[in-house]
């Protein structure tokens, strides 16, 4: 029995002996990849600051603005937005008409519309046609606003956005200064109460931590076309060129897919940062923010490979060192999570974000994470994600 204890040791000890190397190599292996991660984090750090101090802000109106813009809002059940919308474009200069299409709406939508018209002769509602088929909503309502349209220049709003007082002379003078035809003005975000304030943040840090902003305007590659459908200022004539919304009627981003048609057809197009002009408070709520992530996350890729490449990217970079942090710290590690929230506070401060929900920046990647999952399991599964009462199933 001696013996056997023995022989058994020694042949323990020999194991260990093989082991031990392995070990030694899975622990180096899972060491240099925290340290690929870590320089990936300096890069997005290194792209975020570039971003932050090179992208351009909308500059100032003109001396005098021509009453040549056509303001064009698609409205779809937007009876609690569309007041406030219209109203805060009374004694904006620049502005030939007012057109809002009512796509449709189940709610008072229409009837509000009407009510401001009839003391505004500038205001006109444009009624509703039924939906094409390979059309989204928000396509065919622009197009036919575009139809209806008599000015120079076609300005698209989102029914939430909400313009400052010389946004329009502003908005058109930065394009003729850019020679540009076509402009957008990426939005500042209202946000109120907690949910709002920590998971919104994450639309321009999903952006900005991967987009080349300042290089968009030096290069007009379609690939770098870049547009939010919030505010988006076309020159009619190259709006016809191109073949304006039917050229992109069924994608779900028509905004930013409009711009690299744009560019694609030779034309100009830029996008700016439009905060001190513009301003929308996209949701309202956590289930709205939950129902809208899971409407826009999947869809947003072309490519099944695409979204799973962002999906591994936001869990390595943005997720995986906070976990490493605490499970086994490393320098690497420690460095990563550190780059992480630096480039999530360095936004926050360009946007003008609460300082406080860079804190939780891990728990909202984490949610809008698993938020990407529900999005991409209902799609492949037939399910769809739904919006205003209308399903979109995928490609």
């Amino acid at each position: 029995m001696a013996a056997a204890g023995c022989i058994g040791g020694l042949a323990l000890r020999g194991d260990w002996g093989r082991l031990a190397p392995l070990g030694v190599r899975r622990r180096g292996a899972g060491a240099n990849r925290v340290a690929f991660i870590f320089v990936i984090a300096v890069g997005v750090l290194l792209l975020v600051l570039w971003n932050a101090a090179a992208w351009p802000q909308l500059g100032p109106a003109a001396e005098t603005t021509p009453e040549d813009v056509s303001i064009l809002i698609p409205a779809r059940d937007e009876a609690a937005n569309i007041v406030p919308c219209l109203e805060a474009l009374r004694g904006q200069a620049g502005v030939r008409e007012i057109l809002v299409y009512d796509d449709e709406s189940r709610d008072g939508t229409p009837d509000q519309v009407r009510r401001l018209a009839s003391g505004w002769p500038r205001v006109r509602l444009i009624g509703p046609e039924p939906l094409p088929e390979g059309w989204t909503g928000k396509t065919h309502a622009c197009a036919r606003l575009a139809d209806a349209a008599t000015g120079r220049w076609l300005l698209f709003l989102d029914a939430d956005a909400r313009l400052a007082r010389d946004a329009v002379a502003r908005i058109r003078a930065e394009a003729e200064r850019r020679q540009a035809t076509l402009l957008s003005c990426w939005p500042g975000l209202e946000m109120h109460g907690f949910w709002e304030r920590a998971l919104m943040p994450l639309l321009n840090f999903v952006v900005f931590t991967l987009y080349p902003a300042p290089l968009a305007f030096r290069m007009q590659l379609p690939s770098l076309g870049l547009a939010h459908g919030a505010c988006v200022l076309c020159r009619r004539d190259a709006y016809l060129r191109i073949g304006g919304h039917a050229r992109v009627r069924g994608e779900l981003f028509e905004d930013t897919a409009l711009a690299r048609a744009w560019r694609a057809a030779g034309e100009v197009a830029h996008c700016v940062d439009g905060q001190s002009a513009v301003r929308t408070r996209m949701y309202d709520s956590f289930s709205s923010i939950w129902r809208g992530f899971q409407k826009n996350i999947y869809p947003a890729f072309r490519r099944e490979l695409s979204f799973w490449l962002f999906w591994w990217f936001h869990a390595a970079v943005f997720v995986a060192p906070f976990a490493a942090v605490v499970v086994a710290p490393t320098a690497a590690a420690w460095g990563a999570a550190a780059c992480a929230w630096a480039a999530r506070g360095r936004l926050a401060r360009r946007f003008r974000q609460p300082a406080w929900s860079v804190a939780l920046h891990p728990l909202a990647e984490a949610l809008m994470l698993a938020l990407a999952l529900v999005s991409w399991h209902r799609c492949r599964t037939g399910h769809g994600v739904e919006w205003k009462g209308r399903r979109w199933r995928g490609r």
